[in-house]
């Protein structure tokens, strides 16, 4: 073999021809959702840099569920795996007990929960405030067709009072029936 045919620089190589050749790279990535189960026991425990024993303690303290294969085999994903390191910190550098981590973990869980009753409520609240500007909107356009129609027949009139200035509707005073009689009785 010719040194000019073996190229390990990562650069292109010449052919038979004395040419150089294009070197073509592929790669594929894939993407795994966070919760999917796809390592091993000893994996897992590996990258939690812990032994597989005490995982499994973990386990059966209800610290971590792992997913399980058609076959029983545990498998645990990238989110298992930062629970255990999670849970590694606490007891190796916060000095917790494992009933303290079972608390920590119940309260981060009750925290989530009333993140997202307080968000809910706080959608809620503005919905609301957005139908009560609505429904005021629509009652002073309401009321002001009211007004203007009233204006029109010219049966409101200003009101100034000592202290405030209002419309009210102006109604003439009834005539009675008898005197309608008596006027024409005189003519």
């Amino acid at each position: 073999m010719d040194a000019t045919d073996d190229d390990t620089t990562g650069g292109a190589a010449r052919g038979r021809t004395g040419r150089r050749a294009a070197v073509r790279v592929t790669s594929t990535s894939i993407e795994v959702d966070a919760d999917r189960g796809v390592f091993m026991i000893s994996v897992a425990a590996e990258l939690a840099e812990m032994h597989p024993q005490t995982l499994r303690m973990y386990e059966s303290r209800g610290l971590i569920e792992p997913k399980r294969s058609p076959k029983g085999t545990r498998l645990y994903s990238h989110s298992d795996v930062e629970r255990l390191r999670r849970i590694q910190q606490m007891t190796n550098d916060l000095g917790l007990n494992l009933a303290g981590v079972e608390r920590v973990l119940a309260l981060e869980v009750e925290l989530e929960r009333e993140k997202r009753r307080y968000a809910q409520a706080a959608e809620r609240l503005v919905q609301l405030q957005r139908e009560t500007v609505e429904m005021r909107d629509t009652l002073r356009a309401e009321m002001q067709v009211e007004i203007d129609k009233l204006r029109k027949r010219n049966e409101l009139v200003p009101y100034h009072g000592t202290r405030t200035t209002a419309i009210v509707q102006f109604r003439p005073p009834p005539v009675e029936v008898d005197d309608a009689h008596e006027v024409r009785d005189e003519d």
